[in-house]
């Protein structure tokens, strides 16, 4: 009996009448197997003004624990189309072709809601294997079968504001060393680093050599700034652990920070307003300043990045 998780109640039925959608014809249906083809995606088709697609697993859906079951689903093409927070409702029917009475077994579930998270609809266990391949049936004759879809969108509506967090697994850090020169012929409020690469955004270092609001006139400060926050969508947010560090020339005890961090387009820049104090910093035997040179570092890494939905 056909059945789906995702379904409270199915409609089984038989029609002399095909699909007006969408058909696929496979020949050689038993190569897939052979091949190792778990999942068949067909090419995409429109309806309701949306593009759809058909998913066939032709020995069950491993995901969902199906066996001995052919599993035949509908999808949305590219649901990275839809506008976020945008929903699709529509009620659809499954076709098989049943090649000896020439008329088709349909199945039909409930309405059912396609967003960018969940796009994709059917049934686990559309027809037992033992049946579909009985030449009997007719659903499989000399290797090939047919299948159809039609889909009837229902309604569209934007749901309300969300977000996604996607968390990066094995994170990686990139580090970006910047030689300061002639430290004291600085005469600018800030300078700026070379552009970097961290997690597939641009950053800079951003130094003060005289301080900046709290710091100013005591301290550096130092900030890791994110390059061109315009270019990111409003509703994104990158969480960043990054340390700077200002190195020893000296002794190698280097002067270092660390910290998380959520960057956004609204909030570009972090890091410290009272780094470390001028006193210390131009000390001979602190080795931050040698031959009027010193040594920044930035070693940055992405952890997560949010987005709207």
């Amino acid at each position: 009996m056909a059945s789906s998780g995702d379904y409270d109640e199915i409609i089984k039925s038989i029609s002399d009448a095909p699909p007006t959608h969408y058909m696929v014809k496979i020949e050689s249906f038993s190569l897939l197997t052979k091949h190792a083809i778990e999942r068949y995606e067909t090419e995409s088709f429109e309806a309701g003004g949306y593009k759809w697609k058909l998913v066939l697993y032709p020995n069950g859906n491993k995901s969902k624990n199906t066996k001995d079951h052919v599993s035949v689903y509908l999808a949305l093409a590219d649901s990275s189309s839809l506008s976020p927070g945008w929903e699709v409702y529509a009620v659809f029917r499954l076709y098989l072709l049943d090649q000896n009475k020439d008329n088709y077994l349909i199945l039909q579930g409930n309405e059912r809601r396609f967003h960018s998270v969940k796009r994709e609809w059917g049934f686990d266990k559309f027809i037992p294997t033992g049946t579909f391949s009985d030449s009997s049936n007719g659903y499989l004759m000399e290797d090939t079968c047919m299948f159809g879809a039609d889909v009837f969108v229902s309604k569209e509506r934007r749901s309300g504001r969300g977000e996604c967090l996607s968390m990066i697994k094995d994170a990686t850090s990139s580090k970006h060393v910047w030689k300061i020169e002639n430290f004291s012929k600085l005469d600018k409020e800030s300078y700026d680093s070379n552009a970097f690469f961290a997690g597939d955004r641009k950053w800079k270092i951003e130094f003060y050599p005289t301080g900046t609001k709290q710091g100013t006139g005591t301290h550096l400060s130092i900030y890791l700034t994110l390059v061109d926050p315009e270019t990111i969508s409003d509703g994104t947010k990158i969480f960043v652990e990054f340390t700077i560090r200002i190195f020893d020339q000296l002794q190698g005890r280097h002067i270092a920070g660390k910290v998380t961090k959520w960057f956004s387009r609204s909030s570009s820049e972090h890091g410290w307003v009272k780094y470390v104090s001028m006193v210390y910093f131009t000390q001979p035997n602190s080795g931050l300043l040698l031959k009027d040179v010193c040594l920044v570092e930035a070693d940055v890494c992405v952890h997560g990045i949010t987005s709207a939905i």
